[in-house]
């Protein structure tokens, strides 16, 4: 051992637009960093102003108050004595740039702008900056004149360069660089660039973290080098949870992981790590062939070393000690995730709670439990004495200032700031209204119960008025029209009802402020379109819009034990119905069948629709092969053609979807994740017919294996 280098990277809490609280964040990571005898700091991708403003970086505004508040980091000295890689956009002769800042006592070092954007799903970067296309060529940046009065410099390098110290050299790579085919840290890395930083806008997606570990892991396994990871953490304003996770990687091997999902707005994650171990790796003969013809980056030659104690000086127990990676089981994710968006979500908007129409199905149930699990992490948090959260907490429950309150139950705290109430009508059943009732109870919310039949009554009532016609259910002799017409009313009187409780709610208990409305639409019946316009769907925001009815159900499962909420069985053993018909002894209103395909189909059609990128007829060719064993030709193209024609007729509903917490990469969310038409050929009579002429002419095996679809 000889060259110890104490590092540290983070993951913040960043709110767009939010300067002074983003400030700081920041600051208060670099005093954590500088306690723990840090010599470089890293923080996520565009820190400063917050990674989602979104076309606000078009704005002046937005630079100018990034630049104030870098020369407010700038001037601090708090911020020297340690190297800070430090996220912002910056204007380069007029192009708007997404940069790293890397500053050390009160001057900038290297300004590096991003190279490959994100462009895909959520992301959309280059409708707001331009990549540099420089590749390890820089320019001249002439600083603004509010930043030369502080670092006495005019000008600093601009572009595709590298830091170079008196003992390292460290290299940066900015978020999707790391996951595009020739990242910059190959070329970085045989040019001897031993340490690389990363800082991130990366949000969280069902089963995404083990492809982003293992990125990082490989970015330095056979090149060799330390790889620190920073990224956002948290709701910065948009249906996106950015779920932190910040790490640090040594030749491939972790030896520091943050927490995924925290209500914490700082957390800091550092290591001591021997840039000899580095060093040791790389002296490999094939390597070093490589690395003697590779190309030169420009190096920022620096006075000062990272590494400032000897060896013998450090006794750091974790040095050399490295970890397993940490993952969440899938259930465990839609208990962590969408909850600690929900927190953020609440305390930003200066709401006093939430509200949602609790109807005795799985889907409103998960709903409720995910916001009782927010509950239980507030609950977590207050216990460890987290003053944020504790502050929040005790506004949004109206307690004055000076007030001891502490919300450490989460049961307590959910009666105060959780409302839940059953809508009945005369379709409704005592199974549902108990089960609403019960699960209530069991969470701990304020729970109120009514019938609304006589609003339904008017209503239907005032259209036979006017028209001298009074509407029928089918299972009395009405038509299709009807039947639907009258189903509607009731989900859409739901809604209307939802929002005056929400207002009306803290003011019969004596507060003041309103709820946001909680929707419950799971991602399959939005792809398909099984939900009513300006229903219950219709709400503020949704934790489960994202989230499909087969995870929900395994997440309900795992929450029933990890809760302790024996309840949460009678809504796994309940058949799913929207309760809109009247029962009688030989029918009941089935979602399934209502819908005529399954959940677990509607899955397998929105991963080959969205991540597959299949249309109706390549989705027809690849699921002969996978349900060719139970199904005939015909029958899948029948169940295909159902799908498109359901999907296709109801698309226009996501253009008025609320929004949800996206967890899933086949969302159909329209905002602009998604982005599709909303008037469609409904019966595609081309596609159509080419895969009824493709199944006439297919064997059938069906029969031969089991039927089942997974």
């Amino acid at each position: 051992m000889g060259h110890l280098v104490t590092i540290a990277t983070c993951s913040l809490n960043q709110w767009a637009l939010d300067f002074q609280g983003n400030y700081e964040r920041i600051m208060t990571s670099i005093a954590i960093a500088k306690e723990r005898g840090a010599s470089l700091r890293v923080g996520p991708e565009l820190e400063i102003p917050g990674y989602g403003c979104y076309d606000h970086f078009l704005e002046g505004d937005t630079v100018l108050h990034s630049w104030e508040v870098l020369a407010k980091i700038l001037e601090s000295e708090e911020a020297t004595g340690i190297v800070c890689d430090i996220g912002m956009p910056i204007v380069h002769k007029n192009v708007i740039y997404n940069c790293r800042v890397i500053i050390h006592d009160h001057n900038i070092l290297l300004i590096r702008p991003k190279m490959w954007l994100a462009n895909d799903g959520n992301y959309r970067e280059l409708r707001y900056f331009t990549p540099w296309a420089k590749h390890r060529q820089w320019e001249d940046h002439y600083l603004p004149r509010m930043i030369q009065k502080i670092t006495d410099q005019v000008k600093v390098p601009f572009g595709d360069a590298v830091v170079s110290t008196q003992d390292t050299c460290i290299g940066v790579e900015l978020c999707e660089e790391l996951f595009t085919p020739a990242s910059p840290h190959i070329l970085m890395g045989l040019d001897g660039v031993e340490i690389f930083t990363n800082s991130s806008g990366s949000h969280h997606e069902l089963r995404k973290l083990y492809t982003r570990v293992e990125l990082i892991k490989e970015a330095t396994l056979k090149l060799g080098g330390i790889y620190l990871y920073a990224n956002q953490q948290g709701c910065d304003g948009d249906r996106l949870y950015y779920d932190g996770c910040a790490m640090i990687a040594v030749n491939g091997q972790l030896v520091a992981q943050g927490s995924q999902f925290s209500l914490q707005e700082v957390e800091v994650v550092s290591a001591t790590v021997d840039l000899e171990d580095v060093r040791a790796h790389r002296a490999k003969s094939s390597r070093s062939m490589q690395a003697s013809e590779s190309e030169r980056y420009h190096r920022v030659e620096v006075p000062f070393a990272l590494s400032n104690k000897h060896w013998s000086e450090v006794h750091d127990p974790t040095l050399r000690k490295t970890l397993e990676p940490r993952y969440h089981r899938p259930e465990e994710e839609i208990a962590l995730g969408p909850a600690c968006w929900l927190w953020d979500y609440l305390r930003r908007s200066r709401a006093v709670g939430y509200f949602i129409p609790l109807s005795g199905g799985i889907d409103s149930c998960a709903t409720a439990v995910i916001t009782y699990s927010m509950c239980r992490l507030v609950a977590d948090a207050a216990r460890n004495g987290d003053q944020q959260v504790i502050a929040d907490a005790r506004r949004m429950t109206g307690e004055p200032p000076n007030s001891n309150y502490l919300p450490t139950d989460p049961s307590e705290f959910c009666k105060r700031i959780f409302h839940t109430c059953y809508m009945g009508t005369e379709n409704s059943s005592i199974e549902t209204r108990s089960r609403a009732k019960e699960l209530a109870e069991a969470i701990g919310s304020y729970h109120v119960d009514l019938n609304m039949d006589t609003i339904v009554t008017s209503v239907r009532d005032l259209f036979g008025f006017v028209t001298g016609v009074r509407p029928r259910f089918r299972v009395q002799g009405g038509s299709d029209a009807e039947n639907l017409a009258l189903q509607n009313i009731q989900a859409r009187l739901r809604m209307v009802l939802a929002y005056l409780f929400a207002q009306l709610l803290p003011w019969v208990r004596g507060k003041y402020g309103g709820l946001l409305v909680l929707g419950s639409a799971n991602v399959d019946e939005s792809l398909r379109g099984y939900l009513t316009k300006y229903d219950c769907s219709s709400a503020d925001v949704n934790p489960i819009g994202g989230i499909s009815k087969t995870d929900l159900k395994k997440f309900i499962a795992y929450a029933r034990n990890k809760f302790d909420l024996p309840i949460l069985t009678s809504f796994l053993d309940a058949t799913p119905t929207a309760e809109l018909e009247p029962i009688t002894e030989s029918y009941v209103q089935s979602d399934e069948a209502d819908m005529g395909m399954t959940y677990d189909e509607l899955s397998i059609f929105g991963r080959l629709r969205k991540v597959e990128k299949c249309g109706p007829y390549s989705t027809f060719t690849k699921l002969v092969h996978d349900w060719g064993s139970f199904l005939s030709p015909t029958q899948i193209a029948e169940k295909v053609k159902l799908f498109f024609f359901e999907y296709a007729r109801n698309r226009h509903k996501m253009t008025t979807i609320t929004p949800a917490y996206h967890a899933e990469q086949y969302s159909p969310d329209d905002n602009r994740f998604d982005l599709r038409p909303f008037l469609y050929p409904s019966r595609f009579p081309w596609q159509f017919r080419k895969i009824d002429e493709v199944a006439a002419t297919l064997p059938d095996h069906s029969g031969e294996g089991k039927a089942k679809v997974e």
